[in-house]
């Protein structure tokens, strides 16, 4: 459990220097990281289904659809940050073997919102 802790605190053996320093000072307790993953991630998925039942509205569901589902996927994706820690969310996002998909991803969003806002 002590293990598990340290990774998701971000206290692992990987990070070295002053990116490390930088981030240990400003750390969050484990009860806090957990609450903050707990609230993001349940507020992801509101939005999601919101979204989900705005599709149902005339005229503009498919907008708000687009708004509201991004926003609940960027919040649920955002609530793994307070788990592990923002800057080594990123550094996994961007690994080699999974570069492609986080383009994707972004890629993907960006266009969802505004492609169905120019409409």
């Amino acid at each position: 459990m002590e293990k598990l802790r340290r990774v998701l605190s971000g206290q692992d053996d990987e990070e070295q220097g002053l990116t490390s320093q930088v981030l240990d000072s400003s750390t969050l307790s484990f009860s806090t990281r957990v609450k903050w993953f707990a609230i993001c991630f349940a507020s992801g998925i509101v939005c999601s289904i919101l979204g989900t039942a705005m599709l149902w509205l005339p005229g503009a569901g498919t907008k708000l659809f687009a708004v509201f589902y991004t926003l609940g996927n960027i919040a649920a994706l955002a609530s793994t940050c307070f788990l592990m820690g923002p800057v080594k969310q990123l550094k996994k996002m961007f690994e080699p073997t999974r570069l492609i998909v986080t383009i994707v991803m972004l890629v993907s969003y960006i266009f969802s919102v505004f492609e169905n806002n120019e409409a």
